[in-house]
């Protein structure tokens, strides 16, 4: 089983489904590279899975123990647990953090910079509070891009600003945008 494809880590909570969606349907369904939605949601089963395969031709999954990742796919993080990756499959465990804001997304990232051996990307969008923040910085370590939405285009800027304020974002674009540059890394020409 291959495992040096790019993974691209989409983090969002409130708002996050319309960037999402507008993230989705400029995306190409052949281009080599696995999308990973982590989704924060503490207490509502997602329902992303069941949306989602309207927006694009790549098969939509809900993320399962043990699930291999594969390219040309969308993979949906289940509600109330963390991601992690090893040897080129999902691991799930119980939320590290029931309480407050999840940092579902940290973890996710975290493991990636550690478990995988393809170009990655991290990409924050709308959604409250900072997840995935105090990952950033390490994808970048990684020789990894990170992407924030532009405020002006996310449903609830505090994410993005939080990413932002990271000090470790390489670029600040709009879904579509986004999308164009998962393209480019996807074609080695970013």
């Amino acid at each position: 089983m291959k495992k040096d494809f790019p993974i691209v880590c989409v983090g969002g909570s409130a708002g996050g489904l319309d960037a999402y969606i507008r993230l989705l349907r400029h995306l190409p369904a052949d281009m080599g590279v696995a999308i990973v939605i982590v989704n924060h949601l503490r207490t509502v089963a997602t329902q992303l899975h069941e949306i989602l395969p309207r927006y694009t031709e790549m098969p939509v999954e809900l993320i399962t123990e043990g699930l291999f990742i594969r390219p040309d796919h969308v993979f949906i993080i289940p509600s109330q647990r963390d991601l992690h990756v090893l040897d080129g499959e999902f691991r799930l465990k119980p939320i590290s953090k029931p309480r407050g804001w999840p940092d579902v997304i940290t973890v996710f990232l975290r493991s990636l910079t550690h478990h995988w051996e393809g170009k990655l990307i991290a990409v924050i969008v709308s959604g409250y509070d900072g997840d995935g923040a105090a990952a950033l910085c390490g994808i970048r370590d990684v020789g990894g891009i990170t992407i924030a939405q532009t405020l002006d285009t996310a449903w609830q800027p505090e994410m993005p600003a939080s990413a932002m304020a990271s000090g470790c974002i390489d670029f600040v674009l709009s879904p579509e945008k986004i999308a164009q540059k998962i393209v480019q890394v996807a074609q080695g020409k970013a």
